[in-house]
């Protein structure tokens, strides 16, 4: 399995699968702004046949020290395997290169995988009510970066 930089030609490829990966429409939560800007520092996991996975992610312009993981995806043949992991350490390092010491994310209170997933990854979850507008909580996700 090759990973990769993402660019922003990936996008089509990306937002072709999404809405299938999660079982229910997502794509409008991933514009295309984010591969257009943020392409460098987003990954791309891929086989010579197939999209295996992405990790959208940035190095925050406004806060120096962190970094920022929108959205991720793992292709439901390849789950299980440590894909995840493997995209959310390659960008830890990315912004360890930067000299970020902190990595934010966050989810919906209803995707129980994706709070276990982040806590076995160390990150801290923590309830936000109305985070992004009346009724739409989150749950926010830190973990800080070892030198």
């Amino acid at each position: 399995m090759n990973l990769r930089p993402a660019s922003p030609a990936d996008y089509d490829r990306i937002i072709a699968v999404v809405d299938d990966w999660w079982g229910r429409e997502v794509h409008r939560i991933l514009p295309r702004l984010f591969l257009d800007h943020f392409h460098r520092t987003s990954l791309i996991a891929e086989t010579p046949d197939d999209l295996a996975g992405f990790l959208v992610g940035f190095l925050s312009p406004s806060l120096p020290d962190t970094a920022y993981i929108h959205f991720v995806g793992v292709n439901p043949a390849f789950r299980g395997a440590g894909l995840a992991r493997r995209l959310y350490e390659t960008f830890f390092t990315l912004a360890r290169a930067d000299g970020r010491t902190a990595v934010r994310a966050l989810t919906s209170p209803r995707n129980s995988g994706s709070i276990a997933f982040h806590k076995a990854m160390g990150f801290t979850a923590t309830p936000a009510s109305a985070h992004d507008g009346p009724a739409t909580d989150r749950v926010l996700f830190h973990r800080t970066l070892d030198a």
